[in-house]
């Protein structure tokens, strides 16, 4: 408890340090760079993302933590990760997406633990959002039962299509916002996670956000330091 009190305190305006922004430092990446072939998604106008309307989304919103069998298509992943992560416009310092961030400096790279995936094996991804691509960063057929297990052994998340990881890269914000960034984070995550939640509902899709999980694991899993990039945020999701 004292931790939380002492977060919140020592983010308030008068203790921040000045920021690298106003220092005239150069800002960090707007996406993690990648190297290797990156896969094409459709594009998200192709997608046929139902007629719901946003009252009708709101309403059905609801955490699903069970899933049809059938796999997922392709285009409807494109449009969960358009409707998430979605680049809209892309300036010097900032990106304007489908959803909101502090200033525009979106601190996440999106992982994917694909497990049921029309055309895509089995394996860990990461969404490129600048250019809408994934790229492959591992085949692994046991994904879900081993995300399972990261998660505190919560087996129903083996049974998802995809789970959506949200890594957090905090010096993307930081560098605007100095010590202030770090209460953005959370609040950002949530902004993500909604969306997806009522992207869902538009395809007949559901999803659970997660945040039991072991956070030592789950970095070594997406192989980040946990430091400079670590997962903050999960959620399964796959048809109904």
């Amino acid at each position: 408890m004292n931790i939380g009190r002492e977060f919140y305190e020592k983010t308030k305006y008068p203790y921040l340090s000045q920021s690298d922004q106003s220092k005239e430092l150069p800002p960090p990446p707007l996406e993690t760079p990648q190297d290797g072939p990156a896969i094409d998604l459709p594009q998200p106008p192709t997608t046929a993302a139902g007629n719901t309307s946003v009252a009708n989304g709101i309403n059905r919103r609801r955490s699903r933590r069970e899933f049809g069998s059938r796999p997922l298509a392709l285009e409807e992943l494109s449009w969960l990760l358009w409707a998430s992560q979605g680049v809209q416009e892309k300036g010097e310092i900032r990106t304007v997406r489908t959803v909101p961030s502090a200033g525009g400096r979106h601190p996440f790279d999106t992982y994917l633990a694909i497990a049921k995936v029309a055309g895509l094996a089995p394996g860990l991804y990461r969404y490129l959002a600048l250019s809408h691509q994934l790229v492959s960063l591992r085949e692994d057929p046991e994904i879900g039962a081993r995300l399972a297990e990261i998660c505190l052994n919560q087996e129903w998340v083996a049974s998802a299509a995809v789970t959506f990881i949200w890594a957090a890269v905090p010096y993307r914000s930081a560098w605007r916002y100095s010590e202030r960034a770090w209460r953005y984070l959370f609040l950002d995550a949530g902004h993500v996670c909604h969306s997806l939640y009522l992207a869902c509902e538009a395809i007949r899709a559901g999803c659970c956000a997660v945040n039991a999980f072991d956070d030592d694991t789950l970095n070594r899993f997406l192989d980040l330091d946990g430091v400079n990039r670590f997962a903050i945020y999960l959620a399964p999701a796959g048809p109904r």
